[in-house]
């Protein structure tokens, strides 16, 4: 499915694939700390149609500050996270990461295909 609309931020890229679904790219080696995680919430909220979903795509290595990860896909807009890993590393820390305690807990399911993250919040 190709993004109807490409929104960069300073750190990745969030691309708009419907109305209310869209596929977050996180680059190589960033640190996501609060600030990002906020400029990351509003870029959803400024674009996309609640309740929306959201395919995390892990194509690159990235770490989260703790403040970050207390608040990150706590808005009450997301109803669904899809996200694609490509090898267990990233499989365990992000399953360990959405065990994470927050405000709001994840609506999760974790996939090794693109195409099949994006089946799954589409279905």
């Amino acid at each position: 499915m190709d993004a109807i609309k490409t929104v960069a931020l300073g750190f990745g890229t969030i691309n708009l694939l419907k109305e209310n679904l869209a596929e977050v790219i996180i680059d190589e080696g960033v640190e996501m700390d609060l600030a990002m995680v906020n400029q990351y919430h509003q870029a959803l909220l400024t674009n996309l149609t609640p309740p929306f979903d959201i395919v995390i795509n892990k194509l690159n290595a990235y770490t989260y500050t703790f403040e970050a990860q207390l608040e990150l896909g706590t808005l009450a807009e997301i109803d669904r996270l899809a996200v694609i890993t490509y090898n267990s590393i990233a499989k365990v820390s992000t399953e360990n990461l959405a065990k994470f305690p927050r405000n709001k807990a994840w609506n999760v399911e974790f996939f090794s295909d693109r195409q099949d993250a994006i089946d799954w919040l589409i279905a």
